[in-house]
């Protein structure tokens, strides 16, 4: 019984580091947008930023599936994470394409769902929610 919930809390401690990563990672692209409009360096560090933001959402739904499966946790996160993959997804096809129209009002509702996850997770952790 022990060994359960160590395992349990182990796993939810990792959803919420990886929250927290993926939560930095959309801060720090909106950081490097910022530098790609005045820096000659911005297009290659928002570049590489979308890259460690997308490895940071699959992070997310790994952290979230073990923490459902083998954990025993509930199967919400792991939608949650699975929404945030696919608005990555979409937000690189979006930024590749060149539509800022678009590519900048998703990042800001990333950004927000990420915060509000994150906040969840945290309150969850200290029996608010």
């Amino acid at each position: 019984m022990a060994t359960h919930v160590t395992t349990t809390r182990r796993t939810l401690s990792f959803l919420r580091v990886a929250i927290a990563l993926q939560t930095a990672t959309i801060f720090l692209q909106a950081v490097s947008a910022g530098l790609l409009l005045t820096a000659s360096y911005g297009e290659a560090l928002h570049s590489a930023g979308a890259r460690v933001m997308y490895a940071a959402s699959m992070l997310y739904l790994l952290a979230a599936v073990l923490a459902w499966k083998p954990g025993g946790g509930p199967v919400r996160p792991v939608w949650h994470a699975t929404g945030f993959l696919v608005l990555a997804s979409a937000q690189v096809v979006l930024g590749v394409a060149h539509v800022p129209s678009v590519h900048l009002p998703l990042g800001v509702l990333m950004f927000g769902l990420s915060v509000l996850a994150l906040a969840r997770r945290t309150g969850e952790r200290r029996g608010r929610v």
